[in-house]
């Protein structure tokens, strides 16, 4: 894609605006069990999903996937990557430790290229590997303050820029993708319920009116803005997406300090603004490769 288009903008903002605003969505989950949050996200996904498809006239795609064992292995893998990066992200924000979130996903993007860097020979300017150099010294800040790794962050990172790096593999649409990772991830989803039911710790046994309204809305602000991003994907340069993206972060941090009311100090008045300056040196390069023409 050469040029941006209107529609692409439109579809992608209503992505980055839907997952900037999920802090709000599972803090109002903060008393439901994670895993069984991350249950119903998987569960209430699929029909959507499926809806999808059936309407694209892709269905055939996932059975050629499920007949196909090396596709369905590295299905596999990138399902479980994306569960646990959800279950973190959910974890974070319902215990109140948003900006943790919002720290994993600034470093994101600097991962990703340094995956590139590492795995698949691509070469990194000297901003790149200053970009990488600032956020893994900012990781270390934190963890000198703390005496521990920023956990929360540090798996966000490694399971986002492990699902993005294994799925370049998964030779399937993104809609199909992302409608057979669910489908995998059904069967220890549904296993979680059925075992949380009969130990009677099941949420949803006991759930009012209200509770299972957002329950079952789990699905649609998973499924929505993927399909959202996927469909504005086509109508934008990589460049703008990978700028753009940088707006989910922002408002998660916005909402943790301004909303939340999230302690922003000691060592994160540190860390954050070198992550603030690596972002700064990732967007020049891509601005930069823009203007030769590379993106």
């Amino acid at each position: 894609m050469n040029e941006d288009t209107g529609r692409g903008f439109a579809f992608a903002g209503a992505a980055f605006l839907i997952w900037g605003m999920l802090p709000f969505y599972f803090r109002a989950l903060s008393h439901v069990p994670t895993v069984e949050v991350i249950a119903h996200r998987i569960l209430w996904a699929i029909p959507v999903a499926l809806g999808l498809l059936v309407w694209l006239g892709r269905t055939a795609d996932l059975r050629t996937a499920f007949r196909t064992p090396r596709m369905l292995l590295m299905a596999c893998v990138t399902a479980a990557l994306i569960s646990v990066n959800w279950g973190t992200y959910v974890w974070l924000i319902q215990t109140g430790d948003a900006m943790q979130a919002a720290l994993g996903y600034y470093i994101n993007p600097i991962f990703t290229v340094f995956l590139g860097a590492a795995f698949l020979g691509e070469k990194l300017s000297l901003r790149q590997w200053a970009a990488v150099a600032l956020a893994a010294a900012a990781v270390l800040v934190l963890t000198l303050e703390a005496g521990t790794l920023p956990l929360g962050a540090v798996l966000l990172v490694f399971s986002w820029g492990g699902y993005a790096f294994f799925k370049r593999a998964l030779p399937i649409g993104p809609n199909q993708g992302f409608a057979l990772e669910a489908l995998i991830l059904a069967p220890p989803a549904l296993g979680y319920m059925v075992w949380a039911w009969s130990q009677g710790v099941l949420f949803a046994a006991q759930a009012g009116a209200v509770d299972w309204a957002f329950l079952l809305g789990c699905g649609v602000i998973t499924a929505v803005p993927l399909i959202l991003y996927a469909n504005g994907a086509k109508g934008l340069r990589l460049s703008t997406i990978a700028i753009a993206g940088y707006s989910i972060p922002s408002v998660i941090f916005l909402i943790s300090v301004f909303v939340f009311k999230e302690p922003f100090a000691g060592a994160r008045q540190i860390a954050f603004p070198m992550i603030w300056v690596a972002m700064a040196l990732y967007i020049w390069e891509v601005l930069r490769k823009r203007r030769v023409g590379v993106v």
